[in-house]
């Protein structure tokens, strides 16, 4: 699964790397976060025959859901059944996105405890999560657009750590999966595999990160002793 990842870059780095220009008002009023967690908003790169960038709360609420707390349940969704769960066929077809990131952090299980790792681009640049996108209007009529992350079977570097893994994009597969004509799920399938692995590193990090309330640098930085590692 992908719980919680970071987005410390710029808006004006991730704007010039998903080939926009410059970043939307409402992106560029972005703080960096080290410790993004489900509920949250987060960047989002989509496409209506323009690309851009908007902020959007993770944790996707179908549009026909009558209780917004479904998208706490919501923050990911398996590549294997996207395609038939009615809470993401939809959206499979017709809004997808890609949810931008520069780093995200899965757990290993190590005899009563649990070491967070943060796994990373060697390239080391921001980098886009396969995504879907619904709008959902409450009773009052506000507007409130979520989003989901897509996940596949980890391999490799991960699989030592946690058995699944948010889809990562290839620059080239971006276009792709954005691209609103394309709707035929046999065009897309292909894109939702593993990132390869000798383009990613994996490196321990505080147990600082554990805790959601907890947003710094500190979270990223390499496991030292960090307040107490706890």
């Amino acid at each position: 699964m992908c719980g919680r990842f970071s987005l410390a870059a710029g808006m004006t780095t991730v704007a010039q790397r998903f080939g926009l220009l410059t970043p939307t008002a409402e992106s560029a009023a972005w703080t960096p976060s080290y410790n993004i967690s489900p509920t949250k908003k987060v960047i989002v790169v989509g496409d209506d025959g323009t690309r851009y960038l908007m902020q959007m709360r993770w944790g996707l609420i179908p549009s026909w859901a009558k209780d917004p707390a479904i998208g706490n349940r919501m923050i990911n969704a398996r590549a294997e059944t996207v395609a038939t769960k009615p809470a993401f066929r939809v959206a499979f077809r017709h809004r997808r996105c890609l949810v931008v990131a520069d780093g995200f952090y899965e757990w290993e299980k190590r005899d009563r405890t649990k070491q967070p790792f943060r796994i990373v681009l060697k390239s080391g640049e921001p980098f886009g999560f396969a995504g879907l996108w619904d709008t959902w209007t409450s009773p009052e009529g506000e507007e409130i657009r979520t989003c989901t992350i897509i996940t596949t079977e980890a391999k490799e570097l991960l699989k030592p750590i946690h058995d699944r893994m948010p889809v990562i994009l290839s620059h080239e597969a971006e276009a792709i999966w954005l691209d609103p004509t394309i709707q035929d799920p046999a065009e897309l399938f292909p894109l939702l595999t593993p990132y390869p692995a000798e383009e990613m590193e994996a490196y321990p990090v505080s147990r600082w990160v554990n805790r959601q309330d907890h947003d710094g640098p500190e979270c990223i930085e390499p496991l030292r002793e960090l307040h107490g590692d706890g």
